[in-house]
C-alpha cells in the first residue's frame, strides 16, 4: 500500500496495491499495523456507514464534538466523489484551511481523516456508493457543520453552485467563523 501525507495536519492518503489474475482482482484496504506505525497509537473503528448518492449531491460539511469526536477512513466503491476535509483545530498548524481530492472506485483511493477535521464531498456520479469507518459511534448531540461555501474558507467544488443537491440540515449550517472562531 502507497502511503501519502495529505496537505492537513495528520491527514493521509492510501493507494492499495492491486493484484489481477484469470479470475478478478484482490486488494487490500485496511492494515491496522501500517497504521499504528503512521499515527503511532492504536485506533479502533467502532461503526460503518454506507451512502449511496445521485451525482451532485453534495453533503457535508460535517464533524462531532467533544468525546464524540470521530476519525475516519473513507472510500469509495462505486463512482467517485470530490472529497474534501477542513481543519478546525485552532492549535493546528493548518488551521482553517481544506484539503480536497477525488476519490474513485477507479483509483482506489482511501483518505484518513483525522479527529477535528469537518468533512463533506460531492458525488461526481450517480449512484456513487461512499463507505467510511469511524472510530467513535455517532451522537446526534454533537453532531455540528459548517456551510459547504463558506466566503471565508474558499472552497472549490469545482461545479456551479445550481447544480449541488444539498439536504435542508446542510443548507443551514453556520459560516466558519460563527461556528469555530
Amino acid at each position: 500500500m502507497k502511503i501519502h501525507k495529505a496537505p492537513i495536519a495528520g491527514c493521509f492518503l492510501f493507494v492499495p496495491e492491486s493484484y489481477r489474475d484469470n479470475r478478478g482482482e484482490f486488494m487490500e484496504t485496511y492494515n491496522h499495523r501500517e497504521f499504528l506505525a503512521i499515527l503511532g497509537e492504536p485506533l479502533h473503528f467502532v461503526q460503518d456507514n454506507q451512502s449511496i448518492s445521485k451525482k451532485f449531491v453534495l453533503r457535508g460539511l460535517h464533524y462531532q464534538t467533544g468525546a464524540h469526536a470521530q476519525a475516519k477512513l473513507a472510500r469509495v466503491i462505486s463512482g467517485r466523489v470530490l472529497d474534501v476535509v477542513v481543519d478546525i483545530r485552532k492549535d493546528s498548524p493548518t488551521f482553517g484551511e481544506y484539503f480536497s481530492t477525488e476519490l474513485s472506485a477507479r483509483n482506489r483511493k482511501t483518505i484518513f481523516i483525522p479527529k477535528g477535521l469537518a468533512h463533506g464531498f460531492l458525488a461526481l456520479e450517480d449512484n456513487t456508493i461512499f463507505s467510511y469507518k469511524c472510530d467513535a459511534f455517532y451522537n446526534p448531540e454533537s453532531e455540528r457543520g459548517i456551510i459547504y461555501n463558506d466566503p471565508d474558507l474558499k472552497i472549490d467544488w469545482q461545479i456551479e453552485e445550481e447544480k449541488m443537491i444539498l439536504s435542508e440540515k446542510d443548507l443551514a449550517l453556520p459560516r466558519f467563523n460563527e461556528e469555530i472562531l
